[in-house]
C-alpha cells in the first residue's frame, strides 16, 4: 500500500498542482468527492493561481485539515476554531523547515513568465523544491491529525 507522500507525489507527477497533490492523498481515508476536491483545490497550486502567495501543497494541507475537522465536530464556531488552530500549526512547522510559505520564496522564479517556466525546467525545481514542500505539507499534516 502506498504512502500518503507517495500518492501526492505520483497526483504531482500525473499533472495535478501541489494543492491538488495533497488533496487527492487523503481522498480514500477521509472518504470524500475526489472529483469535487480536485475541482475545488485547482486554482490553489502555483501559489494560489500562480500569484505565487501561500504554497499550494500547504493550501491543500489547510484543506484536509477543514474536511478533518468537519467530520468530527458538529458546531460550526468549534469546527472553525479546530481548524484555525491546526493550520496555524502547520504553518509554524512548515516555515520552520522551508524557511516560508511563500511560493516566489520557495521556488526563486516567476511562474508568469516563459523565462520562470524555462528556469523551472531547467533546473528541476518541481521536483527538487515543489515534491518537497508536497511530502513536507503531508508528514506535518500526518502529525497534527494524529496527535
Amino acid at each position: 500500500m502506498k504512502s500518503k507522500e507517495e500518492i501526492a507525489v505520483e497526483s504531482f507527477r500525473s499533472g495535478l498542482n501541489c494543492a491538488q497533490s495533497v488533496v487527492a492523498a487523503y481522498a480514500d481515508e477521509m472518504n470524500f468527492n475526489r472529483n469535487l476536491a480536485l475541482s475545488i483545490s485547482c486554482g490553489f497550486g502555483g501559489g494560489m493561481g500562480r500569484l505565487q502567495e501561500t504554497c499550494g501543497a500547504a493550501t491543500g494541507a489547510y484543506m484536509i485539515f477543514g474536511i478533518s475537522t468537519c467530520k468530527k465536530y458538529t458546531d460550526y464556531k468549534e469546527r472553525k476554531e479546530v481548524t484555525y488552530a491546526a493550520i496555524q500549526e502547520f504553518s509554524e512547522k512548515f516555515r520552520a523547515i522551508q524557511g516560508t510559505l511563500n511560493c516566489r520564496e520557495l521556488i526563486k522564479v516567476d511562474l508568469k513568465t516563459e523565462e520562470g517556466h524555462r528556469i523551472l525546467k531547467e533546473k528541476n525545481l518541481s521536483e527538487t523544491v515543489c515534491e518537497k514542500c508536497i511530502q513536507d505539507a503531508i508528514r506535518i499534516t500526518e502529525e497534527i491529525l494524529n496527535s
